[in-house]
């Protein structure tokens, strides 16, 4: 049976955070694609694993490390997971069921409390209904969920895998 780098499997999770958020630049900058709030808690996401990568490819952990580097990146692509499933509902929605969450992200972060916030994200804006820019006929929360699937495969191989060395 062949064994598997761990610090290369961390790597590649990792470059491939870093692509992903340079898409999602090029899109807002080059395209003007805009975030919405939901967009922004997925890039968050991203981020919080290409971080959680980075360290496990760093560190070079064993087995109970793996575990916990994987624990965290099963969270951290369930979280943007959720968040990309509830964007897709709203741009799949009729827009007399889609809800305006009002306000962007920064004037919210600004002048509203954690407990009003949270609640305000993820209600999604008119903006998250939007589908936008589109590849092979998916949309950017839909790629972001197939990318979060993935993630969350990582991290269930990084736990369970006896081929990671």
């Amino acid at each position: 049976m062949m064994k598997i780098n761990s610090r290369l499997f961390y790597l590649v999770i990792f470059l491939a955070c870093v692509a992903l958020m340079g898409c999602g630049l090029y899109l807002q900058i080059q395209e003007n694609q805009e975030p919405c709030p939901l967009c922004i808690l997925q890039r968050i996401a991203f981020i919080a694993i290409g971080i959680t990568a980075l360290a496990a490819t760093m560190h070079g952990a064993q087995r109970l490390g793996r575990t916990l580097y994987g624990v965290l990146l099963i969270l951290f692509s369930g979280f943007g997971g959720a968040v990309a499933i509830r964007q897709i509902w709203l741009q799949h929605s009729p827009r007399s069921v889609s809800v305006e969450c009002g306000p962007g992200l920064n004037y919210m972060i600004e002048n509203f409390p954690l407990a009003k916030l949270l609640p305000m994200i993820f209600k999604g804006t008119g903006d998250c209904a939007e589908r936008g820019w589109t590849f092979w006929g998916l949309s950017i929360p839909e790629w972001a969920l197939l990318w979060f699937v993935l993630f969350f495969a990582a991290g269930l191989i990084s736990i369970f895998s006896r081929r990671l060395r």
